[in-house]
C-alpha cells in the first residue's frame, strides 16, 4: 500500500498535471474550470503530500480528489443532481463512427458531467470501473450503468445527429 521513498511533491506536480488537467477539461466542458478544480486538488494533496507521497497509487489519489472537488462545485451549481441511474447492459459499440478527436470531444461535452467523468475514466484513461468508482464516489454499478448510457447517447449522436 505504501511505498519506501515518495517522490517530491513538485516532481508528483509536474508528472502528473497535464494528465489531470486535460481529463478535468472533458470533464468540465470548460478549460477554466478544469484549472480551478485541477489547482485545488493539487493544494489538497500538497497540505496531505507527507501521507499521500507514500501512497502506491498517488495518480489515483489526486484524480478522486479532483472529481470530489467537481463533484462539489457541480452539486452547489446544480442544486443536488440525484443518482438515480438504472442497470443496463453493457455497451458493445466503442464509438465506431467517431472518426476524428474533435468528433470525440463534442460528443463527450454533449453528455451529463457524470457520465462523461465515467467515460473519460474508463475508456480513455483505462481505470476499471471499480477503481473509477472510487474516484467518483459511485459504486462500480453506477458507473457501468453512466457508461452505458452515455456510450448509447454518443452513438445516437453519430447515426442521427440531427434528431438531437
Amino acid at each position: 500500500m505504501y511505498l519506501e521513498s515518495a517522490p517530491s511533491f513538485e516532481e508528483f506536480y509536474r508528472a502528473k498535471y497535464r494528465r489531470l488537467f486535460t481529463a478535468l477539461c472533458l470533464v468540465t466542458g470548460d478549460r477554466h474550470e478544469a484549472e480551478e478544480v485541477a489547482q485545488e486538488a493539487f493544494v489538497r494533496v500538497f497540505e496531505r503530500w507527507d501521507h499521500v507521497g507514500l501512497l502506491d497509487d498517488p495518480t489515483g489519489y489526486v484524480f478522486r480528489v479532483s472529481m470530489n472537488v467537481f463533484r462539489g462545485r457541480y452539486r452547489r451549481a446544480s442544486l443536488g443532481l440525484r443518482r438515480a441511474l438504472s442497470l443496463a447492459p453493457a455497451a458493445t459499440d466503442d464509438l465506431a463512427g467517431v472518426e476524428t478527436h474533435d468528433a470525440v470531444v463534442k460528443l463527450l461535452l454533449a453528455l451529463e458531467p457524470k457520465q462523461r467523468a465515467a467515460v473519460l475514466l474508463t475508456a480513455i484513461l483505462d481505470y476499471s470501473t471499480e477503481e473509477a468508482g472510487r474516484m467518483l464516489g459511485l459504486r462500480a454499478s453506477s458507473v457501468r450503468s453512466l457508461t452505458t448510457r452515455a456510450r448509447a447517447r454518443m452513438k445516437q449522436e453519430v447515426v442521427d445527429p440531427h434528431e438531437h
